[in-house]
C-alpha cells in the first residue's frame, strides 16, 4: 500500500485532505507542527482528535524554538478580525511557513517510505499567503521532487477550490467537522470575527448547513 504524510493542522482543511486521502487507499500518517502561534494549542489539540478518530499515527513537531521570533500577529501581536480579503488580514503571514513546512514534511516523508506529502492549501488562501499560491506550490513540488531525486511528491487536491467546496467534498466524505479548530484567537470557544472564522462560516452557509462548532458571537 503507498504511504502519504498529511499536514494535519486539525483545521477542516486538513481534515478533509486526510479524508480525501484515505478515501484513495493510502496508508496515511499525520504530521503537525507547534510554531508558537496564538491558535496552536487548540488547533493542535483538533488534530490529536481527529488522528484517534480516523485511527492514524500522528506526531507533533515543535518548531517553536525557531519560528516564535518571526514577525506575525498570528505569533505576536492582535489577531485582526475582519474578512480575509481585508488588507488588515495580511497581519496574520506567517514568513515561509509553508516552505518550511513542506520541507520537513518531504524528509520525513523520504525517511519513513512514503512517496506522497499532501497539503491543504487553497483558493481562499491565494489573495494573502503568497505561500499557498499555485506558482509557490508548483515551484515547491518541483524542488521536493528534485531534493528527493523523485522519491516524493507534493499533493494538494484542493489548490484551485474554495472553503466552500472543500466543506462540499468533505460532507460527502463524512468528515468531522465537529472536532476541528479554525479560529485564530487564543481562546477555547471560535470567536466568530477573526478572517478564518469568518470565510469558514461563509463556506457551511454556501452547502446550507450550520456549521457544527460553537462560537462565542
Amino acid at each position: 500500500m503507498m504511504k502519504a504524510i498529511v499536514s494535519l493542522s486539525g483545521g477542516m482543511d486538513s481534515a478533509t485532505v486526510l479524508a480525501e486521502a484515505m478515501s484513495r487507499g493510502l496508508q496515511v500518517q499525520g504530521v503537525g507542527f507547534f510554531y508558537g502561534s496564538h491558535h496552536n494549542p487548540y488547533e493542535n489539540k483538533a488534530a490529536g482528535d481527529l488522528a484517534r478518530h480516523y485511527d492514524i499515527p500522528f506526531r507533533l513537531v515543535d518548531l517553536s524554538p525557531v519560528m516564535r521570533e518571526f514577525q506575525s500577529n498570528l505569533i505576536s501581536g492582535e489577531v485582526p478580525e475582519g474578512h480575509y480579503a481585508d488588507e488588515t488580514m495580511s497581519k496574520t503571514v506567517v514568513p515561509a511557513r509553508n516552505i518550511i513546512f513542506a520541507s520537513l514534511l518531504a524528509g520525513i516523508a523520504w525517511s519513513e517510505g512514503a512517496s506522497q506529502v499532501w497539503l491543504g492549501i487553497h483558493a481562499g488562501d491565494h489573495a494573502i499567503y503568497p505561500d499557498c499560491r499555485p506558482e509557490f506550490f508548483h515551484a515547491m513540488r518541483d524542488a521536493v521532487r528534485q531534493g528527493t531525486d523523485g522519491r516524493v511528491v507534493l499533493m494538494a487536491p484542493f489548490l484551485l477550490v474554495d472553503k466552500g467546496a472543500i466543506v462540499k467534498r468533505g460532507l460527502e466524505l463524512g468528515v468531522p467537522y465537529r472536532l476541528t479548530r479554525t479560529c485564530y484567537k487564543p481562546q477555547l470557544v471560535a470567536c466568530g470575527k477573526c478572517g478564518a472564522c469568518v470565510e469558514r462560516q461563509e463556506a457551511f452557509a454556501n452547502n446550507g448547513m450550520k456549521d457544527p462548532v460553537e462560537y462565542e458571537r
